[in-house]
């Protein structure tokens, strides 16, 4: 059991930590757009060159990590397939 820990630890840490940055990215740009739009919050008061620019900083960055993501699932089935088959 000891020796199935590192593989599972270094995914975490690969995938886990990095995964701030969308997640923040998708928190800001709701909070000063849509959730602002509905009057759900305040949003950010020197935030006033609109969406555009948000959109093309956070569209590459978006899909970098979800390519990572998906890349690192789709690398991880099929050995979780062998190990929960065997």
């Amino acid at each position: 059991m000891r020796k199935q820990w590192p593989a599972p630890l270094a995914v975490n840490l690969l995938l886990g930590l990095p995964a701030v940055v969308p997640f923040w990215l998708l928190f800001y740009f709701a909070v000063n757009w849509p959730l602002k739009a509905r009057g759900l919050t305040v949003g950010n008061p020197t935030e006033n060159d609109g969406v555009l620019p948000w959109v093309i900083v956070a569209t590459p960055v978006l899909a970098v990590f979800a390519l990572g993501w998906v890349s690192a699932a789709a690398t991880a089935a099929p050995t979780l397939a062998l190990v929960a088959a065997g």
